[in-house]
């Protein structure tokens, strides 16, 4: 039910839209995303298109409401401040551009967050946990004077929020990184977030230094000059409560990091029936068995179940990996609890596969660690 402050709101007329003057296009470069872009007018308008089909218009301080003539077009004005932040893996990179203190309020509690900067401000109250994105406090979101809501494509899931988020004038764009499938893809959303708070070169800044770092460990696969035959096969999964077997996609930015440090895919031959949009799927044991036995090296996914310790606590979960390859040699590695809220870190996770691919200097991992034999 709408609080007696929303209620206070009152639905407008179709608004007369000025068209600026001049319509010359600048466009953001990007190098690897794909479900966003972004280009700016001559007067300093700014379009942005995410692939889900929405189109939204950044409106200069100062300057009348303009649609650039696109119909359907959402305005996001100007400063852009009091976010409410319901995708967390976006934290990261307000958190990279020192802007965490554009957000106001989120959908994730400050113990689910390994940020500890974002943990601080949520217990502190700076930024005000309002409940999940399913069920978020309005009248908080509103009295803190939002003027800009970023889901998560869970928000698909209840499209009543973003309708009423809507009603109440507050604009609301689906963060998609997720769906690049290139991982500088999903780290260059951070350019978008720099145009929305007016922080485009530090943005730009950020992203060249660390995708330096990934060509860096492109340059060492090149001078290694390893053959396809040769590269080691590399499976990340975890076991799922159902029983099955949950794997990344191929194709997925997690399925492109391995590759890109080096190693070749267990499951790029699996194919997706269910066509759905999630990057993960579920295998059963028979087909999970038949693509990971002969693996070179497992990656035990930590995020949902908090992974495993041991080679003993992995066989006890199903006695059958007592016959996998990468068990036997002693080549099974977790990954960290918050190896996906660290957007920003994508070429850190790169390198740390690049370390376990080449086992190289496996001592000093940052996101994930080798399980005990």
């Amino acid at each position: 039910m709408l609080t007696t402050a929303m209620s206070l709101l009152v639905s407008c007329a179709p608004k007369a839209y000025n068209v600026p003057a001049t319509d010359t296009q600048d466009q953001l470069k990007l190098s690897y995303a794909t479900e966003f872009s972004v280009s700016t007018n001559g007067d300093g308008y700014k379009h942005i298109h995410i692939a889900d089909g929405t189109d939204y218009i950044l409106v200069p301080a100062g300057k009348d409401d303009s649609n650039l003539g696109i119909e359907g077009a959402v305005l996001i004005h100007e400063p852009v401040a009091n976010i409410y932040l319901a995708a967390s893996s976006a934290m990261d990179l307000f958190l990279s551009l020192d802007s965490l203190d554009s957000i106001k309020t989120c959908s994730t509690k400050a113990e689910d967050y390994s940020i500890d900067e974002a943990k601080t401000k949520i217990e502190s109250g700076e930024i005000a946990y309002v409940g999940k994105y399913s069920s978020p406090d309005y009248e908080t979101i509103l009295g803190s004077g939002c003027n800009l809501a970023i889901e998560s494509t869970m928000i698909t899931h209840s499209p009543k929020i973003k309708e009423e988020l809507e009603k109440l004038g507050i604009p609301v764009l689906t963060e998609r990184s997720s769906y690049e499938k290139n991982p500088l893809g999903r780290l260059e959303w951070i350019k978008l977030y720099g145009v929305l708070l007016g922080k485009e070169s530090e943005a730009e800044e950020f992203f060249a230094a660390e995708e330096a770092k990934a060509l860096a460990v492109e340059q060492m696969l090149q001078e290694s000059n390893i053959n396809e035959d040769d590269k080691k096969t590399v499976a990340y999964f975890y076991l799922s409560s159902n029983g099955y077997v949950n794997v990344r996609k191929p194709g997925d930015y997690v399925s492109t990091m391995i590759k890109m440090a080096g190693g070749k895919y267990a499951y790029d031959s699996i194919t997706d029936e269910s066509d759905n949009a999630l990057s993960t799927m579920n295998i059963n044991w028979e087909e999970f068995y038949k693509d990971t036995v002969d693996a070179d090296i497992l990656i035990y996914n930590a995020t949902i179940d908090g992974g495993v310790k041991s080679i003993d606590e992995l066989i006890a979960k199903n006695s059958l990996f007592a016959d996998f390859k990468a068990v036997k040699e002693g080549n099974v590695y977790c990954s960290n609890a918050d190896m996906f809220q660290k957007t920003s870190l994508v070429a850190d996770i790169i390198t740390d596969m690049y370390k376990v691919i080449s086992d190289e200097d496996t001592d000093n991992l940052k996101f994930m660690y080798k399980v005990s034999e």
